[in-house]
């Protein structure tokens, strides 16, 4: 799914808001994830799953079309981690 098309589906469920107030409560959530991973905290979204980062340290890499190496530097990334409910949901048989 992608961005404009979830902003159809809520515009579907949601048919007495207008389009432009759904965009602005999706950026609004969007923006706080972000804002709240920045600071390095986490977000949690029970039944979901969980939003972190994880540190990855500077190494050394290769350029794949030269082949030359090329430090790479440490960096933080972000991660997530699906919830129980999510898990049982992606394993349903």
């Amino acid at each position: 799914m992608i961005r404009s098309e979830l902003l159809q589906k809520l515009a579907q469920e949601n048919p007495e808001l207008r389009a432009q107030e759904i965009e602005q409560v999706v950026d609004i959530f969007f923006e706080e994830i972000a804002q709240r991973l920045a600071e390095g905290g986490r977000v949690e979204l029970r039944g979901f799953g969980a939003f972190s980062t994880r540190e990855r340290e500077a190494r050394t890499g290769r350029n794949p079309r030269t082949g030359e190496s090329v430090d790479v530097p440490a960096k933080r990334v972000p991660y997530f981690k699906p919830g129980k409910e999510m898990r049982n949901a992606l394993n349903e048989e």
